[in-house]
């Protein structure tokens, strides 16, 4: 398929695609990602709340001694992050077998989250307090567990919404210069595009307008999300099921 094609098939799926409308909607996710990421890295201590191995980096750095860096954050975003990961491992067995139910489930829970952080972020003002870093570290995390243990379940390829590492390996290790079949770099084009305008657009309004602006579009971006998902969660199409049970 050519790169246009992969391009139009990931934002535009067509009618009987296996995974169905989901590839559009976990790009949303994934711009979600990079506007928290910002958020948390440029306002909260130098800490991720969706990038856990950044975090375990950082949390290695602390103990060395490193400035600017926080033992205590990074360890709340880990715990919190894994927290979130658990309460979206056990929504992936509960509605997991139709994936139009897990997204509305996981989406929705995530909105909630990130909408609290929100409110925390407005009331806390600026520069944030450690007792309102503590309370959105923890909010942003755990939406951020729930979020990649769903898409995890969801098992779209390319599509983590969180992690990038892997899609850029893939992009040279599976091209033709390498002896593979195809890197695919439509799709994976889009996922690391869609991360780094995410962030982009999280430090710009971070730096330029308030820790809240961020926050406000990824609530914007999540209602949008569950929006379409609930409207998912009633569809019968084959894409619905989940690996094991087509």
């Amino acid at each position: 398929m050519s790169l246009v094609g992969e391009i139009t098939g990931t934002l535009r799926p067509a009618p009987g695609d296996r995974h169905g409308p989901l590839a559009p909607l976990l790009l949303m996710l994934t711009v979600v990602t990079g506007l928290v990421d910002a958020v948390s890295y440029l306002e909260l201590g130098h800490v991720f709340v969706a990038n856990m191995t950044g975090n375990v980096v950082f949390l290695a750095f602390a103990i060395a001694g490193a400035k600017g860096l926080s033992i205590g954050a990074s360890l709340t975003a880990l715990a919190c992050f894994l927290a979130g990961g658990l309460a979206g491992g056990r929504l992936g067995v509960r509605t997991g077998a139709h994936r139009g139910r897990l997204l509305r489930a996981s989406v929705g829970a995530e909105a909630l989250l990130v909408a609290a952080a929100l409110v925390v972020a407005g009331v806390a003002g600026e520069p944030v307090a450690a007792g309102a870093q503590y309370t959105l570290i923890p909010l942003l995390a755990i939406a951020m567990g729930v979020q990649n243990a769903s898409a995890r379940h969801l098992a779209v390829p390319d599509l983590t919404t969180t992690v990038l590492t892997l899609t850029l390996t893939g992009v040279a290790a599976d091209s033709r210069a390498a002896g593979g079949g195809g890197a695919r770099l439509g799709r994976r084009g889009l996922a690391v595009a869609a991360m780094f305008l995410g962030a982009l657009a999280g430090a710009l309004l971070v730096l330029e307008v308030s820790l809240a602006a961020p926050l406000a579009v990824a609530v914007a971006v999540l209602a949008l999300a569950t929006l379409a998902s609930q409207a998912l969660s009633r569809s019968q199409a084959p894409w619905t099921a989940a690996d094991g049970a087509r």
